[in-house]
């Protein structure tokens, strides 16, 4: 028989479907409205060059719309400069110098993704993309740009927000990673580690992992390389190779200083799910801004994390194939952050990641100064190239100018090196990829402007939007669970009375007394019986993918 609480949560799963279908029967008729606006714009075909130009760009499918064509510094409302949505997932660049509008490029993209049912996640640096949250400040200069820009549509409006910033010190809700997770390759790029080092690290995640041991944060992976540069570790270490003392050094040296700058904040638990990226809204895709909070003297990590959650969603996603529209779309801003000092190995996973995620259905877009940032393997995978101005001041920003424009399709229209000089605030050399995979001509764009706020909407609105977020619930509240460094401390304080060091007048004690422990807590016997039994107590070896990181069951 069914009982009063059952009745109840059927009906309200019977409500939250038919607002679902009513959300998405809504979506379907402004798309059917914005579709029969454009046709009836295409009834007006754009002559001259222009027009020759458009033609490349008039896709049969849906398409974001980037802008119109601009000759001869003349703009043509109805020569429309479009990305096929079935393309996203080919992945793109947006470049240009600072000032020259690739924030509200990618504000302006993010929105159309969004509402066309696309997730969208988006790293904000600068702080400057919380606006999508709310509709622009309608204004006549607005109004006048949409008209120029074939935007006859334009209503101001806000898109579903969600705001998470790394680590627990920032205004958004707090986003971790398990160290086991994150892996040793992408762990070296944080730390600054050189080869050496990092194959030096690989060894240890690979010994840890070996005995199932998970390490959930930095004190975890202290306290494992601690044990395994004692006397008692180096047995441990046969067969897999040493580890020298002064290498270890380093690295725990590397360690104490990300705790210090703040990194022991993201390190640990709850861990993101990476399905809480994929949602919709209303029929909306939710846009998902990531911010540094407190990591904004590292911004290295803050690139290198999203790294890890893109190769997290690799392995996490089932292949697809070529889609209608992409599952969802991964935007890097600053991404010279992501490849400055990057080992071999290091950029081999990120060139091996962007190749394959595209038949899981995610598109990765890459947001930089210049081209030349991305490296040439990576920058080929990628099939859209939105370039705002370039400056050319010195002698290496004219071969970046001259390496730029050797990587666009010859224009019989323009002179690329001298356009890309000249290009105004909110235009861009496009050149995208057809539904038919053949590159599009390239066109001098007038950006359409975002139909969002082009401000932010201040710490307070978001630490407001944050906490009343569904995401807070989930992972607001660090957890600490036992984990190798509290079962080792467990075996110590079972088997061992505590010690107290005599104390010396006028001096603090505490480091002395923290290091004792440690050293009680490494060479103490039931800590070495204890990691002798890890691997038949914690289950079989943790098995890695991309860049090291964990693959998940």
């Amino acid at each position: 028989m069914t009982t009063p609480q059952e009745k109840a949560a059927a009906a309200r799963k019977a409500a939250e479907e038919a607002a679902r279908v009513a959300a998405e029967a809504a979506a379907a008729a402004e798309a059917a409205e914005r579709e029969a606006a454009a046709s009836a714009e295409s009834a007006q075909e754009p002559a001259g060059a222009a027009g020759e130009i458009a033609a490349g760009y008039n896709f049969s499918g849906p398409a974001l719309e980037l802008g119109t064509v601009m000759v001869d510094g003349v703009t043509d409302p109805t020569a429309r400069v479009r990305i096929p949505l079935r393309m996203m997932n080919r992945h793109g660049l947006v470049a240009g110098a600072t000032g020259t509008g690739k924030t509200k490029t990618l504000q302006g993209m993010a929105e159309q993704l969004s509402r066309a049912g696309v997730p969208v996640v988006l790293a904000d640096v600068k702080g400057d993309l919380s606006g999508l949250s709310e509709p622009a400040e309608d204004s006549p200069k607005i109004r006048e740009r949409a008209a120029e820009t074939g935007a006859a549509d334009w209503t101001p409006r806000g898109f579903p927000t969600e705001f998470v910033s790394l680590g627990t010190g920032g205004i958004g809700v707090p986003i971790r990673a398990t160290i086991t997770s994150f892996g040793p390759i992408l762990l070296s790029k944080v730390l600054g580690l050189n080869d050496t080092q990092e194959s030096t690290l690989g060894l240890i995640f690979h010994w840890a992992d070996q005995r199932g041991l998970a390490l959930l944060d930095l004190k975890d992976l202290r306290a494992v390389i601690t044990h395994l540069t004692s006397s008692e570790g180096k047995e441990d270490l046969k067969g897999i190779g040493g580890v020298s003392a002064q290498t270890a050094g380093v690295i725990l040296r590397a360690l104490v200083n990300l705790e210090a700058e703040g990194g022991d904040t993201f390190f640990g638990e709850p861990e993101l799910d990476p399905a809480d990226l994929l949602r919709t809204a209303g029929g909306q895709g939710v846009i998902t801004l990531f911010e540094l909070g407190q990591q904004a003297a590292r911004p290295v990590l803050f690139s290198t994390f999203l790294m890890w959650v893109l190769a997290d969603l690799f392995q996490t996603l089932p292949e697809e194939g070529d889609l209608d529209k992409p599952k969802l779309v991964f935007i890097f801003d600053e991404a010279h952050l992501l490849f400055a000092e990057a080992s071999k190995a290091f950029l081999q996973q990120v060139e091996q990641t962007v190749k394959l995620i595209r038949s899981k259905g995610v598109g990765v877009f890459f947001c930089t100064q210049l081209p030349t940032d991305i490296p040439n393997p990576v920058l080929s995978q990628l099939g859209a190239r939105v370039q705002h101005a370039l400056r050319a001041f010195t002698p290496d920003d004219q071969k970046a100018l001259s390496k730029t424009v050797r990587t666009y399709p010859k224009s019989e229209v323009y002179d690329l090196e001298k356009a890309l000089t000249s290009l105004g605030t909110g235009e861009a050399i496009v050149t995208v990829l057809s539904e038919k995979g053949a590159p599009t001509p390239v066109a001098w764009t007038k950006i359409v402007p975002p139909s969002s706020l082009m401000d932010t909407i201040g710490d307070d609105a978001i630490k407001s939007k944050a906490l009343s977020s569904g995401l807070q619930g989930k992972y607001g509240q660090s957890i600490d669970r036992e984990s190798a460094y509290e079962m080792l401390l467990a075996s110590v304080a079972a088997t061992e009375p505590p010690v107290e060091a005599p104390k010396t007048p006028g001096r603090s004690q505490a480091p002395q007394e923290q290091d004792s422990a440690a050293e009680r807590i490494m060479n103490n016997p039931a800590v070495k019986s204890f990691l002798r039994s890890a691997a038949s107590a914690a289950g079989r070896e943790i098995s890695r993918s991309l860049f090291g990181t964990r693959r998940r069951r």
